[in-house]
């Protein structure tokens, strides 16, 4: 090589080095000059604003909001928020064994767990704690809110607890609380055991390989594996679970992030609990991250067939990142691919319309077809689509706008002071007839409110004068009838979710998932497909 040839690759070198570094401190001042102007900002606000202002508050707010237009997946936790992250990844906490909603009121409880201190002191779902210890818990905010009843081990909460129109005195003892991520798992029938997982917790894989040891002691020579709202949760589970039927040494998932030290290839590092036994995995829309890496695992090596409807589409993996005075940052940092190559995500946040706030998918693009180890056609580009799709009714506007109310389960609350008793949880069915009572009951009910309701009152609150009361009344009866007409096409949706909740209210999550197992129709298809071995061995050949 000649000299002027050194001198040519030493300039472009030196050029490229003095590049980086600029473009780095140029970075780094853009940071430093916002954070300052942040600073600045704030100490103004503080000093000269009218009325006084919650640090804290406007901080949480103005990060909150500053990451949300990144994905939904990226946020800042506060200290409270660090909390409640640790419990849902742990799985075990000190309280008295409830979910709740935060309410004007105070804490309403919306499930009791079976065994632990709320069920023991005779709570029941729909209950309103509106003191503790002599605090009144009513308009508190909700971060408040959640930390009165949960506490050290062993200690006693003095509650008065609202239950309808009566106020009654509780001793709740707070206790140690294990969240199982595996609330149910038996055997269907002679040879096929069902185990359902909500969540991919510390817990998930050790529960999951008792459940299957445990059923396969009972005779199981197939399995049901229900992942069907699982909203995810540890990548390191979901690799351990999926290890369970694929060969060590296996590729499970890659990951590929900006840092280099963040992209990794996954594989299972254990010996397998059974490389044989036939699998069905039931998915749907609300099947997300962990579930759709473990299920587009078992499907990539033909290992499992996958049924339901498309899952959510959440290729992106997250990870805390320690702050400081106790908070964190839990931020994207990466994506996921299944052993076949795939990436799954739906949605393009990087390329939002920023007039629209409209988020692009990456599917109308265009999606890619890739092989499993037996040669069947998979793609990427927005969920795991089932091996054997089961078709439902697509939600009208009005029955998505019915789920995200409280209607349904204040229903419940009442149908269960109603009905001193009900059908063994095997047995019991919501009827046509209940499901008229539940269309009745929303004629009066104020939680249950569609988009075009909203609009149509604001637009008649902010009129001048009430000269339209009387019109305003009869359009308004005319959007109700509408709403009604329009749930009714997804009746047979609803009445799944009214019966399980329903049967959550006297039987508790067991009782749920033994009718689930006798009367659900994707389960019976499940253990139908797994009786019937040359169609299931076909569907994995791609024959």
């Amino acid at each position: 090589m000649n000299i002027n040839h050194k001198k040519k690759i030493g300039i472009v070198v030196f050029v490229a080095v003095l590049f980086l570094s600029f473009s780095f401190k140029s970075k780094f001042f853009e940071v430093a000059k916002q954070i300052e102007i942040y600073n600045s900002l704030f100490k103004e606000l503080n000093m000269y604003y009218v009325d006084e202002i919650n640090p804290a508050d406007l901080t949480d707010r103005v990060i909150k909001n500053t990451l949300k237009d990144l994905d939904p997946y990226t946020n800042f936790y506060n200290e409270q928020d660090v909390e409640d992250a640790k419990i849902r990844r742990e799985g075990e906490y000190a309280g008295i064994g409830v979910s709740v909603y935060y309410t004007n009121q105070g804490i309403q409880i919306k499930e009791i767990y079976k065994g632990f201190s709320a069920d023991k002191s005779g709570l029941k779902a729909g209950d309103i704690v509106v003191s503790v210890d002599g605090q009144s818990l009513k308009n508190m905010e909700r971060d408040e809110l959640s930390m009165f009843l949960k506490g050290t081990p062993n200690t006693k909460v003095n509650a008065k607890i609202l239950r309808q129109a009566q106020i009654l005195d509780k001793v709740l003892v707070r206790e140690k609380v294990v969240v199982n991520p595996v609330p149910f798992y038996q055997m269907i029938n002679e040879e096929t055991g069902y185990i359902t997982l909500t969540r991919f917790n510390n817990k998930a894989s050790s529960e999951v390989k008792k459940a299957f040891i445990d059923l396969k002691a009972k005779g199981m020579k197939k399995l049901v594996f229900d992942l069907r709202s699982n909203p995810g949760g540890s990548l390191l589970e979901a690799i351990n679970i999926s290890n369970f039927f694929v060969p060590k040494g296996k590729t499970i998932v890659t990951t590929k992030a900006k840092i280099k030290k963040w992209s990794n290839n996954y594989k299972g590092s254990n010996d397998p609990l059974d490389l044989e036994i036939p699998i069905v995995i039931l998915v749907n829309g609300s099947s997300a991250s962990a579930s759709e890496i473990v299920s587009g695992s078992l499907q990539d090596y033909d290992r499992a067939v996958i049924m339901g409807q498309r899952s959510f589409g959440k290729g992106l993996v997250q990870r805390q990142k320690e702050l400081t005075y106790g908070t964190q940052l839990k931020l994207t940092i990466s994506k996921y691919y299944t052993p076949s190559g795939r990436c799954i995500q739906e949605l393009d946040y990087t390329n939002r319309d920023t007039k629209t706030g409209i988020v692009p998918k990456f599917s109308d693009r265009g999606i890619n077809a890739f092989k499993t180890a037996n040669g069947r056609t998979v793609y990427d580009g927005g969920g795991i689509m089932p091996d054997v799709e089961i078709k439902l009714s697509a939600k009208t506007e009005a029955t998505d706008a019915l789920i995200g109310s409280k209607a349904i389960f204040n229903f419940a609350t009442d149908y269960y002071y109603e009905n001193t008793n009900i059908a063994d949880p095997e047995n019991y069915v919501f009827t046509k007839t209940d499901f008229k009572k539940f269309t009745n009951y929303l004629v009066n009910d104020t939680t249950f409110v569609t988009p075009q309701e909203k609009m149509f009152e604001k637009a008649y609150l902010a009129a001048e004068n009430n000269a339209i009361a009387k019109e305003y009344q009869t359009l308004k009866n005319s959007l109700v009838e509408q709403k009604l007409s329009a749930i009714k096409k997804n009746e047979h949706i609803l009445t799944n979710l009214l019966q399980e909740e329903i049967l959550l209210k006297y039987y508790f999550k067991e009782g749920v998932y033994q009718n689930r197992i006798k009367k659900d129709e994707v389960i019976s298809q499940a253990v139908n497909l797994l009786n019937n071995q040359p169609k299931y061995n076909q569907i994995l050949s791609g024959k």
